[in-house]
């Protein structure tokens, strides 16, 4: 068993953990990253990137179908749905090669099998559950990420109740789906599974979809599902799950009574667990609060020399949360002089259903009930020439600004693109620019993001368009 000495390690290879070995590496440190799975994590893996293969898929068989409004007639459309659930394989394998290179290419050491904290400065890696290699390090970084939650007594199986992964790679594409839970996986998938000819039914135990999102965007996002076809189910809980040889039948509570559905498949969607068991936490002075790994702004433990990013870190769960918490941790422990601690307000989240979602900072009513005074704009897709021209005509943009300093408190957004036009904000938001800089600012025409100007001078009772 040999003995391996470092100045970096990292348990864990995905959007945080290999991120931040790499600029360890940049900065002239010696790493080494542990992972039992697969390079790029979750994320790459089971998550953010096969997930948007298989919803650009399901937008182009939507396309198709609606091919007559751009002039095309089109007939005897079909699709291999094995092909689709393999194009989304083949671009989690392409990526995750990539991650490797990248780790090879910055002299990062890889060992496979699991980390655990084994005394101060050292870390095991195990593997069949045999330890492999000893680890020594001055600073360790835990970025071990989450796993799907369960709920009891309706306990996915891999067969009839899935969670994402299930989810992700299905023998035979479904009839019908039940989707417990409406965040951004849940309606990521009733999504795509719709858009691929499913029934589907979302079940959400809050009053509305989407609930992390400003209210009259979940309010929109909720009449675009209905209208498409979807049957959501707000202020819902599934209670039972009654397995058949080829279906499920649900038992939903709503409105005081209990109603029963029968689907063929049924996807849990109800968030994630941080993967915090194993780690060798219980002999340090880490501390865990209800699942996530306590850390100080710099993502430092109570353990000197250990740290924490990424879901196991604690909310918001995005794959760009954790990378930028990489760079902040390592560039810290190097002494950088520039570093600055995460802005949570100043984090996107993006939901790639259809229509598209993004947001960064305050819903209108965080701001209102944080004792803000706001201004709030809204411009809608249907007065932007670009989004006409595109056939997505449907979408609104909306801002929060503070009334009295032009502070942009928050943006939201949904629509065609919109997780790519939420950048614009997020660049604003972090500059700090007023309403000024933003109404100061040239948008190129004829461009959907010309609804983000007209949303800024709808805050301020100049919009020209609406």
């Amino acid at each position: 068993m040999a003995d391996h000495s470092f100045d970096l390690v990292v348990i864990g290879a995905g959007p945080g953990g290999y991120v931040a070995a790499i600029r360890g590496a940049q900065l002239g440190m010696k790493v080494a990253v542990i992972e039992a799975n697969h390079l790029g994590g979750i994320c790459l893996n089971w998550g953010c990137i096969p997930t948007k293969a298989l919803l650009r898929s399901s937008e182009i068989n939507h396309l198709l179908h609606n091919a007559d409004q751009f002039g095309f007639e089109i007939s005897g459309i079909k699709f291999d749905f094995k092909k689709i659930v393999a194009r989304s394989r083949a671009v989690s394998k392409q990526l995750s090669t990539g991650v490797g290179f990248l780790l090879k290419k910055n002299k990062v050491t890889v060992f496979d099998g699991y980390g655990k904290l084994a005394g101060k400065g050292k870390v095991t890696v195990e593997k069949d559950k045999k330890v492999t290699d000893t680890i020594t390090a001055k600073h360790i970084i835990i970025a071990t990420g989450a796993r799907a939650r369960t709920l009891p007594g309706l306990e996915p199986d891999g067969k009839m109740v899935w969670t994402y992964r299930e989810a992700m790679v299905p023998e035979a594409m479904p009839k019908s789906i039940l989707v417990v839970g409406s965040g951004a996986i849940g309606i990521e998938f009733a999504s795509f599974y719709k858009n691929m000819g499913a029934e589907v039914t979302v079940v959400e135990v809050m009053d509305r979809v989407l609930p992390v999102e400003d209210e009259e965007i979940s309010a929109f996002a909720l009449k675009a599902f209905q209208k498409q076809g979807m049957k959501v189910l707000t202020s819902a809980k599934v209670v039972k799950l009654e397995k058949g040889s080829g279906s499920v039948t649900c038992h939903v509570e709503v409105g005081g009574k209990t109603e029963k559905m029968t689907v063929e498949k049924v996807i849990m969607a109800v968030g994630i667990v941080a993967n915090t068991e194993n780690l060798g936490l219980e002999n340090t002075k880490v501390k865990v609060d209800r699942g996530n790994i306590l850390t100080d702004e710099y993502l430092q433990t109570a353990e000197p020399g250990v740290y924490a990013i990424g879901d196991v870190a604690g909310t918001p769960w995005l794959a760009h949360k954790a990378s930028h918490e990489g760079v902040i941790c390592v560039e810290k422990i190097a002494g950088q002089k520039d570093v600055h601690p995460m802005k949570k307000a100043n984090i996107p989240g993006c939901t790639y259903c259809m229509p598209q979602v993004a947001s960064v900072g305050l819903t209108e009513k965080a701001a209102r009930d944080k004792g803000h005074e706001v201004k709030v704009g809204r411009f809608p897709f249907i007065g932007n020439g670009k989004a006409i021209a595109l056939g997505e005509p449907d979408g609104m943009v909306k801002t929060v600004f503070d009334a009295k300093t032009g502070e942009l408190l928050g943006a939201h957004m949904i629509g065609a693109e919109v997780t790519e036009l939420i950048q614009g904000y997020v660049v604003g938001k972090t500059m700090e620019a007023t309403e000024l800089d933003f109404m100061h600012t040239i948008f190129a025409h004829p461009t959907l993001s010309e609804m983000m100007h007209e949303s800024v001078l709808s805050a301020y009772g100049k919009a020209i368009h609406f």
